[in-house]
């Protein structure tokens, strides 16, 4: 359904995409292709990333990094639970 062209990568959400929300099917595959490649970022670059978006905002390391650990299992495939002096390792080596 939806007129998905050829064989494109998760063709059923795009479908479901399409039919359920106001998107091109490019603009649906774009925000698939999007949506995997935020999940699929390693742990590392991970809580590299959002150490430095969360200071940003102003957070003092201790929040940031409870923050990253409470965030750390909710992503697409489950890193191993890190201690907050593993945190700070990945982030300052």
């Amino acid at each position: 359904m939806g007129g998905v062209p050829g064989p494109l990568p998760h063709s059923d959400l795009v479908d479901h995409l399409i039919r359920t929300c106001p998107l091109s099917v490019p603009e649906a595959a774009r925000v698939v292709a999007d949506v995997l490649g935020y999940f699929s970022e390693p742990p590392d670059a991970f809580v590299r990333r959002r150490h430095r978006e969360l200071k940003a905002r102003g957070l003092t390391n201790d929040l940031a990094f409870a923050q990253i650990a409470a965030e750390l299992p909710q992503r697409r495939y489950a890193s191993p639970e890190f201690s907050l002096r593993q945190l700070r390792r990945i982030v300052y080596g």
